[in-house]
């Protein structure tokens, strides 16, 4: 069986949980499975994996029009497969028109909706209407829909009620607990400014917001004076977002010392080190189907405190592997809160909870045995081709 996957992100150009996502994937069904690779901008020189950067005369138009652009350059170069696996939205228009046009399956991994991300518009414009379109022509003519999380199903048949539910499956998110393990370099910490004999908690994530970001930065300041508040956040979605960052990052460090912003990409070693120092890891996301991210803290050993909403829940167990944060949320498919005060107490009173209990070593060490035994890639893999079964069966 030949499948060939279609993503945006691929090594080195990942930049999110989907390019992790894909990689590992792949690198874990090639050992029994022949596996084409078709990723936007220029993959690692590699069997089987093309590259695709814009095509030239669309190189000025918005970034949908160009997303497109580049699908339909990849959708003649997966003639001779038996199933294409796309991923995100920018993906989905090559997969649907591969299907149709080769007569082969397509499997959708749901990462992310459309329609539960409407601060979009904000980044893509009239692009968000495109996208949207795309999504949904995709989704309800897809063989089979792969959702990361259970929550994630929901949202799914919610958003696209047409979607036959017995066409969408659960496989979740993995990790590489080799990669992603306690890891120790003080000349790691003392690059980026990190006391070691300080406490601290970080926040890993783009500026998007999902990530809420916004809202853990007020609920920030009721922190102990001790504790550094390491953000490892950049690729913003708008200007205007990041000045809104850099804004809440000013008021924070007036009152505070210990702040440390590291706005570059780092390398999986850098992140772990600091993942693994941390005392505390941070997901104020308010919309998140999974979040490896949350898995690569657990992995590395460090408690998760996280906003009770989409998959967070499934990856971590409040009062076993860290704290869950409530929150009520409209109904617009924002994620936004209903009470944003309320929230950023919620946020607040978690963190100080989690703080003074004395259970963050203990929480860190279940996060890590959770991550090794019910989240392996392997695993994955297996039910991911099981799923490539039923739609070659169907």
């Amino acid at each position: 069986m030949r499948v060939d996957f279609v993503t945006k992100e691929y090594p080195p150009n990942i930049y999110g949980g989907a390019g992790v996502h894909v990689s590992e994937l792949v690198k874990n069904l090639r050992r029994t499975t022949e596996v084409h690779v078709h990723a936007f901008g220029k993959p690692i020189d590699e069997k089987d994996t093309l590259g695709y950067e814009p095509l030239g005369d669309l190189q000025n138009q918005n970034q949908a029009i160009q997303t497109l652009g580049t699908d339909l350059a990849i959708v003649q170069n997966i003639a001779g497969s038996d199933l294409v696996h796309s991923h995100t939205w920018y993906a989905n228009f090559a997969g649907h028109l591969s299907s149709l046009l080769h007569g082969i399956p397509h499997v959708i991994t749901a990462h992310s909706l459309e329609p539960l991300r409407p601060w979009k518009k904000e980044q893509l414009g009239g692009g968000y209407a495109v996208s949207s379109f795309v999504e949904k022509a995709a989704y309800l003519q897809a063989s089979r829909i792969i959702a990361v999380s259970s929550g994630m199903r929901e949202d799914i048949l919610r958003s696209y009620p047409e979607v036959d539910p017995a066409k969408v499956e659960v496989v979740y998110n993995g990790i590489d607990s080799e990669r992603w393990k306690p890891t120790t370099d003080d000349s790691v910490l003392a690059s980026h400014g990190v006391d070691r004999d300080r406490r601290s908690i970080i926040f890993v994530g783009r500026i998007t917001r999902q990530k809420g970001l916004t809202y853990f930065l007020q609920a920030a300041k009721s922190l102990p004076e001790d504790v550094q508040i390491i953000l490892c956040a950049g690729a913003p979605d708008t200007e205007e977002l990041m000045g809104e960052i850099e804004t809440l990052v000013t008021e924070l460090s007036s009152t505070r010392s210990g702040v440390i912003w590291i706005p570059e990409h780092l390398d999986q070693r850098s992140l772990a080190v600091l993942l693994s120092h941390a005392d505390l890891f941070a997901c104020p996301s308010i919309y998140e189907p999974l979040g490896i991210v949350n898995l690569e803290a657990m992995a590395c050993g460090t408690a998760v405190i996280g906003t009770r909403t989409g998959g967070i829940p499934e990856v971590v167990l409040d009062s076993e592997t860290g704290w869950l944060v409530p929150i009520e949320q409209v109904t617009d498919g924002s994620g936004t809160p209903i009470d944003p005060e309320k929230f950023i107490a919620s946020w607040s009173q978690a963190m100080l909870r989690a703080f003074s209990s004395g259970d963050l070593d203990a929480f860190g060490k279940a996060g890590r045995e959770r991550a090794i035994q019910s989240f392996s890639w392997k695993s994955i893999a297996t039910r991911t081709l099981e799923v490539y079964q039923s739609a070659l069966d169907s």
